[in-house]
Formats: C-alpha cells, sequence, structure tokens
C-alpha cells in the first residue's frame, strides 16, 4: 500500500475549481516529482495534502489514515512538512528561532537541532543571524530545515529552485540527496523539468488543474512529457 495516496480529489477557490478528479500515489522512500505550467494546480495539490486548502472533493490518506477533513497543525502531526514557495520565514526571528518553529507541532519525537546543524553546518555558524539577512540559497536551507525538524514521513516541497542561481539549485539538489538517503517519501513541485526527472522515481504531470501524464520517470521521453505539459495531443 502507498504512503500518500489522492482520489479523485477536486479542489477550489470560491467557486472556481482548481483541480479536477485527481490521482496521485507515494510509497514509502519514493520521490515523486510534480511538474506543470504556472497555474497548472501544482500548489493547489500541495495545500490540498497539506490542509490550507479548504474546500476540497475526494480522499486523501496517509498510511492508511484519513486527512482531507485535517486542519495543517494536525496533518504536520501526522508526518507531513512542506517547505512553502519563497519560503515564508519568519522576518523577525534568527535562523535558529526559524528552525524551532517547525518542532511545535510535531510527528511524534522532533529531531534536535544538533541533527539539523549535521546536514547545513553553515546554518549553525549563522544561527544568531536574522534568517532574512541570509543569501537566497541559506534561506532555502532554513526553511528545509525547519520542515525537517519536525521529523516528517513525508517532506513535499513547494518550488525550491525558483530564483535561484544553477549552482546553488545544484547545492539544494545535493542536501535533497541527504535527505533522500535519510528514508524519507518526498513529493516535489518543480519548474525546472529536466532536474525534476532527473531526481525523482516518479512524476505527475499537471495540465490546468487535471493530470496529464504520470509514470516512472525511467519510462517517460521527451515528447511524452513535453505533450503532456503544453497539452497538447501525441503526434500533433
Amino acid at each position: 500500500m502507498s504512503l500518500l495516496e489522492v482520489s479523485r480529489l477536486d479542489a477550489f477557490y470560491g467557486d472556481m475549481q482548481a483541480l479536477f478528479d485527481v490521482d496521485l500515489e507515494a510509497s514509502a522512500g519514493e520521490v515523486v516529482a510534480l511538474i506543470g505550467a504556472n497555474g497548472a494546480g501544482k500548489s493547489t495539490l500541495i495545500g490540498s495534502i497539506a490542509g490550507t486548502v479548504g474546500s476540497k472533493l475526494g480522499t486523501i490518506t496517509f498510511d492508511g489514515k484519513p486527512l482531507a477533513a485535517l486542519r495543517p497543525w494536525d496533518v504536520v502531526a501526522h508526518g507531513i512538512a512542506v517547505v512553502p514557495e519563497g519560503r515564508r520565514l519568519f522576518p523577525s526571528l534568527t535562523v535558529e528561532e526559524n528552525l524551532l518553529m517547525g518542532a511545535h507541532a510535531r510527528h511524534k519525537q522532533a529531531r534536535t537541532l544538533k541533527d539539523i546543524y549535521s546536514i547545513f553546518p553553515q546554518l549553525e555558524r549563522k544561527r544568531k543571524n536574522l534568517a532574512t539577512a541570509l543569501s537566497g540559497g541559506e534561506q532555502h536551507m532554513v526553511a528545509i530545515g525547519r520542515a525537517l525538524i519536525s521529523n516528517p514521513r513525508l517532506l513535499m516541497c513547494d518550488e525550491l529552485s525558483l530564483g535561484l542561481a544553477p549552482v546553488i539549485v545544484q547545492d539544494i539538489y545535493t542536501i535533497l540527496g541527504t535527505i533522500r538517503s535519510l528514508g524519507l517519501t518526498m513529493l516535489i513541485v518543480e519548474q525546472n523539468v529536466s532536474r525534476a526527472l532527473a531526481f525523482a522515481d516518479r512524476a505527475y504531470c499537471l495540465q490546468e488543474g487535471r493530470v496529464s501524464l504520470s509514470g516512472p520517470t525511467a519510462q517517460l521521453t521527451h515528447e511524452d512529457v513535453s505533450n503532456a505539459y503544453f497539452g497538447l495531443k501525441a503526434g500533433a
């Protein structure tokens, strides 16, 4: 049985429907990439799983337990953490204080600061600095560390590489490789399609709120992905 299962999910913002009959699953220890153009519904899907999108129909289960009606902090307590698009750090707090914010709603025993600093040693050196005074790449590390300290089983990352220089993106994905070795399941929203497919085990493409393609990344051709991304028919 999959660790995460999303079945026939519809999601709404008021009268506007953003997701249509979406199915998605992720097995324990698997990295799943979620790709698609701006407005395709990727962040809405992340928010639906995390409990921040309240108007939805369908089922979301995690380790066999239903999530669809839970509040965001209860979702975290079940073992799911999000690295949000834009990082959303607390500007008045230091690096260390931002990290500790992630331990308040935690799954079982939270990781310690020592655990986080072992993954991000540069953050320990800057732990007393205001988090928003760091470089963009370091701020991403704080956001990832804040999610990891809650000791999740599923880590969802929304647009990690957005706005970062290629060398910083490489550093972030090297860190994600370390996190992957810890056995975490990951759902990664990414506009850098090549990067996402190279890193993930499986991928889903969303197009106008619907799944247009899914499968193991090793079996997806460039043509398949391009057609699904842009809503083209095969051979068109």
